[in-house]
């Protein structure tokens, strides 16, 4: 072999370099990480031309690869095939894994002197400085050689080598010394990367035993469920599959699928795909193509010339459709269990090839009978074409229903497009089995996107309720659907809101919400229409999805009691609605006034007539007797208070005491704020008086009003009523917007005359403010004086100014002929007025004033109002308004009244002679002027005066005169009859100033 191919190098130095460049490209192109394969698949091949159990032993020690395996010894056969390129000896060996020539060349990227040989047959070595040496002695290769820097290729010279001892139980023996460190740990790498794939690929090889450095592993393809296919091809289709791929390949007309999964524990189930083994197509070792399946596939696809990605063409389309064949047959093998939808593939892969093999295995997915189902499928509907029909009919629509097979011994097992899934437990699924055809069992995911790919019919849990009806859920009596209610997920009430509930009249409703379920006595409810779970179908599930627990005051607030209520005074028969509702009143032991729509049940009066419960009195009830006659109340029939009592009655409105109108968030506004009041728009209107102005109108938070006052005869007994709780309450006055307003009973009451005929706005509480004396008359006693007050009774003058229209009030009374007023009060009055707001005050056409030394009542045109003491003697003849004279300003603008001092200018007009001030009068006033002017007759304006403050001189004609000038114009009004005292008798200041020390 040496010598021919030495030969064949001299001769065409070019075959020499041919070869060595092709060796070169396989071991470090397509076979460079390889070594490990290529040793295990030439150990399966020699186990299979042997017969036997194949065992590879790999060991690595000192930077030497041993590879001991049993089977066939090396042959003449064997070495040439090692020792050439693309030529394999395998070629007419059926099943054999080594079929391309070039495998053994995964050596030469780690080794420069590899030995093989077997115990029965001896060793063959290669040597790359042997093969350097041998072709530079031939001289017509050295320029080749120098060419390359002396690299040669190291398998076409095999060497004959020394025996060497095999492993006992072995037959051959790979011996790989190390080129360096690095070809070392790439081979350790390449060792501990070895994975159970490579066994599953190499099926002669049962076990592949790995010794790195002492430290030893066994790889078995154990735990693994296969399923595989394979045949032979026709001379037709090798023809037609076999168009574009080399000859030799021809001469193998076999083809082989094979997949396999991990799977554990005794059921077999499928287990997760180990990390250790590539996802990659094998062919039969692992090539470069990615398979993102949980799944090994092993197939005869046909190698590109790179020997590591599937050649494209006819023959691969024919094996990706056996794969997709073979991999449908491994799921209907394995467990049907939910981890089986964990190997349905998704549509998207990793590579061309995968994409193209996924698409396959999902194209005959939902056809194959694979689910397990507690319920058979729906039955297969067909529609024939008028070729199927015995007569043609071409406007016919016919179909043909074909039966449900069987079950089998495990029940049921459906095809993918038949199934349907429901997330739920196991106890619901069983019920929903005879709803739902094809129903998968619990466990199986609904949203798992393997039910997409199948085809498999997600039923939503509303779905499940929309099937509970018709056909399918007659007859079935409460108990069974009280065992639904016990399995159905309560955490969906949205998709449960339609839920069928069957009621107590033979009814079966849509919907739990507003449906009742009967607690304790039962009652005779049949007349209010209500919607009342059958006893033996009542849940807690139901109250969870809007049913309500039928108490009797949930069954009083349910729609149809309300309306029932509402429709029965227009009702045939309205005794029975009547009864219901009067007995559940009675049961809910409830309270006047909190469901106030009670009113308008029907009721009978004494008369035999229908009434509103609202428009009722009791016989013999506090208002009955404060009413006038003829109204539109009526009195209720004794029978029914005898049976149900006179607090039932109340409950639904009949009336014992007044009837209290109740409201929330009321809208201060005429069109909201409409409660069949009397006078509720004036009311309204005196509220927006009271208020500032608003763009919006306000909210009251809570609105109580007693209605029908327009209707009370006795307002004595009426008044007892209004005036004590818990009426009382209702007339608190209203905080609208910060301002205090008075409620509506209180205003009502407070312009009506029911205390005694007058209104109590005319009157005063009896010892109340002494400035009110006279002006208002006192209001009876015995009435809760705070409640008087809330009602309009004046209880102080400062309550009455602070009141809304309480100064104009107070001027109008204060000008009234009929009243009397004395001197002290009606200076104390007018000093109270100086203070009010003139905005507050239309000004007055009568005016209470002074005139001499009488009280009158002049028309406003006359009255002046003084504000200093020296003009009083030039207004003297006219009505005067008296006050404080600092307050004389705020009156004059207040009642829009001229001044003293805008009528008379208080010129003085005699001549005068200028004196000093006595001295001994500053001892009473030390700010005193130090002269004043003395006249005989002083006049002023033409008139006649005792004194006058002018221009800033004291003008006067007498001591009185001269006492009060000076004390004016010092600012000590106060002390002006002292100091005409010390004037007269001078000897009189100690005893003056003693007193003014005591004062």
């Amino acid at each position: 072999m040496r010598a021919a191919v030495l030969a064949a190098w001299t001769a065409s130095p070019a075959r020499f370099r041919e070869d060595a460049n092709a060796e070169e490209d396989f071991a470090l192109g397509g076979y460079r990480d390889r070594l490990i394969v290529e040793l295990a698949q030439n150990a399966a091949d020699a186990a299979l031309r042997a017969g036997v159990p194949g065992v590879l032993r790999l060991t690595l020690r000192d930077g030497v690869l041993t590879a001991a395996n049993t089977g066939a010894p090396l042959d003449a056969t064997g070495v040439e095939g090692l020792s050439t390129l693309r030529v394999s000896g395998k070629r007419d060996e059926a099943g054999a894994a080594g079929r391309f020539g070039v495998g053994f060349a995964a050596i030469v990227s780690v080794c420069d002197e590899p030995m093989i040989g077997s115990r029965e047959s001896g060793f063959v070595r290669w040597s790359r400085a042997e093969t350097a040496d041998l072709v530079a002695s031939v001289p017509a290769l050295s320029a080749e050689l120098t060419s390359r820097s002396g690299h040669v290729p190291l398998l076409r010279l095999p060497f004959p080598a020394d025996p060497v001892d095999v492993p006992d139980g072995f037959d051959t023996l790979v011996r790989l010394p190390l080129r360096d460190r690095a070809a070392a740990d790439a081979v350790r790498q390449m060792l501990t990367e070895t994975s159970p794939a490579l066994l599953l690929g190499l099926p002669a090889l049962s076990s592949i035993e790995i010794d790195l450095d002492g430290d030893t592993r066994t790889v078995a393809a154990d735990g693994w469920h296969e399923v595989s296919d394979s045949g032979t091809f026709t001379p037709e289709e090798i023809a037609r599959l076999f168009a574009n791929r080399p000859t030799e390949e021809r001469a193998r007309p076999f083809w082989s699928i094979r997949w396999a999964v991990p799977v554990t524990g005794p059921s077999g189930e499928p287990d997760g795909f180990p990390k250790a083994v590539p996802q990659v197509v094998h062919a039969p070792t692992p090539s470069d193509e990615p398979l993102d399946l949980p799944a090994l596939l092993i197939a005869s696809f046909p190698m590109a010339t790179d020997r590591r990605h599937v050649a494209k063409g006819p023959l691969t389309d024919f094996l990706v459709d056996k794969a997709a064949d073979v991999y449908v047959r491994l799921l209907r093998e394995l467990p049907r269990t939910p981890k089986l939808l964990d190997l349905v593939p998704a549509l998207m892969g990793k590579g061309e090839l995968d994409a193209r093999i996924r698409r396959a295995i999902l194209e005959r997915l939902p056809e194959v009978p694979l689910l397990p189902a507690l319920s058979p499928p729906p039955p297969a509907v067909q529609t024939p074409t008028f070729q199927d029909a015995a007569v043609y009919e071409p406007d016919a629509e016919w179909k043909v229903e074909h039966p449900v097979d069987e079950p089998d011994a495990d029940g049921w097992v459906v095809r993918g497009r038949e199934a349907s899934v429901v997330a739920g437990s196991a106890e619901l699924l069983a019920v929903l089995a005879g709803f739902v055809p094809g129903l998968l069992p619990a466990g199986w995911p609904a949203r798992h996107p393997a039910m997409n790919a199948l085809g498999v019919r997600r039923v939503e849990l509303a779905d499940v309720v929309d099937l509970l009806s018709g056909e399918a859920v007659e007859g079935r009596d409460p108990a069974w659907w009280r065992s639904l209610y016990e399995v159905l997920p309560a955490d969906d009430p949205e998709s449960l809101g339609a839920l069928p509930v069957p009621l107590s009249d033979g009814r079966l409703v849509r919907g739990p919400r507003g449906t009742l379920i009967l607690t304790g006595a039962q009652l005779d409810l049949e007349a209010l229409g209500l919607r009342i779970v059958h006893p033996e179908a009542a849940h807690p599930l139901l109250l969870r999805l809007g049913g309500a627990e039928a108490t009797p005051r949930t069954v009083l607030e349910d729609p149809m009691t309300r309306a029932a209520v509402a429709e029965s005074l227009e009702s045939a028969d309205p005794e029975p609605v009547a009864r219901a509702v009067l007995s559940l009143v009675q049961a809910a032991t409830l309270a006047p006034g909190e469901l106030p729509w009670l009113a308008d049940l029907a009721l009978r009066g004494t008369d035999g007539e229908l009434y509103p419960a609202g428009e009722l009195l009791l016989g013999d009830g506090a208002l009955a007797g404060l009413l006038e006659q003829g109204t539109h109340f009526g009195v209720a029939a004794q029978e029914l208070e005898d049976e149900y009592g006179a607090r039932v009655l109340e409950a639904v409105g009949v009336l014992d005491g007044f009837a209290v109108v109740n409201d929330s968030d009321v809208l201060l506004d005429h069109d909201d704020c409409d409660h069949d009041l009397d006078g509720e728009d004036d009311w309204l209107d005196h509220v927006h008086d009271l208020l500032p102005d608003l763009e919006l109108p306000p909210v009251v938070a809570e609105f109580s009003a007693v209605r029908d006052l327009e209707l009370v005869a006795d307002w004595e007994g009426a008044l007892r009523l209004l005036t004590r709780p818990p009426l009382r309450a209702v007339l608190q006055p209203l905080r609208v917007q910060g301002v205090e307003v008075p409620s509506y009973t209180a205003w009502w009451l407070g312009n009506h005359p029911v205390l005694g005929g007058r209104r109590p706005r005319e009157l005063r509480l009896p010892g109340a403010d002494p400035l009110l004396q006279g002006l208002y008359a006192d209001a009876p006693d015995g009435l809760d004086e705070a409640a008087l007050g809330m009602i309009g009774v004046r209880t102080t003058l400062a309550e009455l100014l602070s009141s809304h229209g309480g100064p104009e009030e107070l001027l109008d009374l204060m000008a009234d002929q009929e009243i009397s007023v004395d001197r002290a009060q009606l200076r104390a009055l007018w000093i109270a007025l100086a203070g009010v707001d003139p905005s507050r005050v239309a000004p007055p056409s009568k005016v209470r004033a002074v005139l001499g030394g009488d009280i009158v009542v002049a028309d406003a045109e006359d009255v002046v109002v003084v504000e200093a003491p020296d003009l009083l003697q030039l207004v003297v003849s006219r009505p005067l308004v008296l006050a404080s004279y600092d307050l004389a300003e705020s009156l004059s603008e207040l009642l829009d009244l001229p001044l003293a001092g805008e009528v008379a200018p208080g010129e003085v007009t005699s001549e005068g002679v200028e004196r000093p001030v006595p001295a001994e009068v500053r001892s009473l006033l030390p700010t005193a002027p130090e002269t004043y002017v003395e006249h005989d007759k002083l006049l002023v304006d033409g008139m006649a005066c005792a004194w006058r403050y002018f221009e800033g001189a004291v003008h006067c004609s007498g001591p009185d005169g001269l006492a009060r000038g000076l004390a004016w114009a010092t600012g000590q009004w106060a002390d002006r009859l002292a100091v005409a005292a010390l004037l007269r008798d001078p000897t009189a200041v100690p005893l003056l100033l003693a007193e003014a020390d005591l004062s």
